[in-house]
């Protein structure tokens, strides 16, 4: 396995992982409209916050991915 294969798949795992998150916190929302909670240790604010980390890291793997393509288009 080569590392750009491990970016790919990495970047893929973080922007799930980062989705899923992001669904959590809305299902939270709602359930919370009916006075329960799904996340009794953390508030919706520290996973949206996990997952914008998450997002921050697939945004860096893929500008790194496209500057690798621009510097071997021109050599």
């Amino acid at each position: 396995m080569n590392l750009d294969k491990l970016y790919s798949w990495l970047c893929r795992l973080f922007f799930f992982g980062a989705l899923a998150l992001f669904c959590l916190v809305v299902l939270e929302k709602i359930v919370n409209l009916s006075r329960y909670t799904l996340l009794r240790g953390y508030g919706g604010g520290r996973v949206l916050d996990l997952a914008s980390v998450l997002l921050l890291f697939v945004i860096a793997i893929l500008l790194r991915e496209i500057r690798e393509a621009t510097i071997a288009k021109r050599t």
